[in-house]
């Protein structure tokens, strides 16, 4: 890895080139370009540089952090430093552990703090100042539309890490964006048969939901898995990021006649609501007839960390877990728990995959333009990175794998044993038209 005195002295460098650049025209550039008919910032020298933009603070830090801990393992791999992970078992795969076409891998890093608008400020500091060629990060449906839209803008590819909206590779999906994670509708169809099996058809859901794309959409789709099964639906409450306190959201919902829980909530949003849904006794009341239940639609080992022995039973999805047992799982699972001592999480694994991914579209179309580089991406069918095959479908960069069902596991047998996997559902199950979500990809810049 470049040295940050490195890093800011070729940043300085290509500010001063650029600066002078835009003088000479009498205005700023929005974007670099290295002649007027390259692509944005085509590396120079040794290295290419990336771009990771993580929630260092705010609601999701957690995940963030864990995030940049994988992209940083990423690298090493793509250069040949460690033992390589995921690149030993890919398939196919045309990385050799030297970096890519003869170029080293570098990276700078940003704080999304889980709002759009810083968002979109440090991923355009990233490619304006330090050269960034792929954006990557994000835990928050809101951040990943926002500089997926800013990418498509710059001409420069985004691997969006955590963003489970539909939007995002439905009404605003990019040709200049690709994702890895699953999305609400997927997770709706993997729950459903379960949530039939366990709790039955006749049941009267409330709602709790983060008030931005993704808990909208998430919403969505769980209200038509479930009320396809035959459920009510007696509300839809949204609920601000951060809240922190959600005692007025959950009141009500004691004398409301429901008597399931279903939470759109994520990061800390969750282990709070959880959590102060448990101690206001939801879990032991019994209504119409019935032992109240709380679902999770989404969420994570980290979350289940936070929210401790309330998660116990819990159902929910998720996207990838540490405890899988084929050869991608268990090969980044012993790398990362090698470089910082314990397993890794679901959005760990993300974008450690979306960064190897990337650099080997790179390598496969024998150029970092992006152009050419989506091109490699569009309907790439790979295998060995954990989920079965999978598949970035050309339509809408969606990707296409199984799913996991799991539960809050009632009896851990450690401190990260917290997710029992109940199912693990095939991708021919979650597939959809992507015409339903409607959106264009947009041109290619070149």
């Amino acid at each position: 890895m470049t040295d940050k005195n490195e890093f800011d002295t070729l940043s300085r460098r290509g500010f001063l080139k650029a600066s002078v650049a835009a003088a000479a025209v009498g205005a700023a550039p929005m974007f670099f370009m290295n002649n007027a008919n390259a692509y944005t910032n085509a590396p120079k020298g040794g290295t290419f540089t990336l771009g990771f933009n993580v929630p260092q603070t705010g609601a999701y830090a957690d995940e963030g952090a864990d995030e940049l801990r994988a992209f940083k393992l990423a690298v090493k791999h793509i250069n040949g430093e460690g033992d390589g992970g995921m690149m030993n078992t890919m398939k196919p795969i045309v990385l050799k552990g030297n970096g890519v076409l003869g170029k080293k891998a570098v990276f700078v890093t940003g704080d999304t703090q889980t709002k759009s608008d810083a968002a979109r400020a440090s991923a355009k500091r990233m490619i304006e100042k330090d050269g960034a060629l792929m954006i990557s990060g994000g835990s928050s449906s809101g951040v990943a539309i926002a500089v997926q839209g800013l990418c498509q803008e710059a001409g420069v590819i985004f691997m969006a890490g955590l963003t489970h909206s539909n939007d995002t590779t439905g009404k605003d999906k990019r040709r200049y964006g690709f994702r890895h994670f699953f999305n609400a509708k997927m997770t709706g169809s993997a729950l459903g048969p379960v949530l039939k099996e366990e709790m039955g058809t006749d049941r009267v859901a409330y709602h709790l939901t983060s008030d931005y794309t993704w808990g909208w959409t998430q919403e969505e789709s769980i209200k038509e898995t479930t009320e396809g099964l035959g459920w009510k639906t007696k509300a839809t409450v949204r609920t601000p990021v951060g809240a922190g306190d959600f005692s007025q959201y959950i009141t009500p919902i004691l004398n409301s006649g429901a008597d399931t829980l279903i939470l759109n909530h994520y990061g800390k949003d969750m282990v709070n609501s959880l959590t102060q849904s448990v101690q206001f006794g939801l879990r032991d009341k019994m209504v119409n007839g019935k032992q109240f239940e709380i679902i999770v639609p989404l969420y994570s080992r980290l979350m289940a960390q936070g929210a401790g022995d309330n998660l116990k039973g819990i159902l929910g999805t998720t996207n990838w877990n540490w405890a899988l047992k084929d050869a991608g799982s268990k090969a980044f699972v012993k790398s990362f728990g090698a470089e910082y001592g314990f397993p890794p999480s679901q959005a760990a694994h993300t974008c450690y995959v979306q960064t190897l991914l990337y650099a080997n579209a790179c390598e496969m179309a024998g150029t970092f333009d992006p152009s050419q580089v989506i091109r490699s991406l569009e309907g790439f069918k790979f295998d060995g990175m954990g989920n079965g095959e999978t598949e970035y479908r050309a339509e809408d960069h969606q990707c296409l794998k199984d799913v996991l069902v799991v539960r809050g596991n009632q009896n851990p047998s450690n401190q990260f044993d917290l997710l029992e996997i109940v199912k693990e559902v095939p991708r021919s199950q979650v597939e959809y038209d992507p015409a339903i979500f409607g959106g264009k990809l947009g041109p290619y810049k070149v």
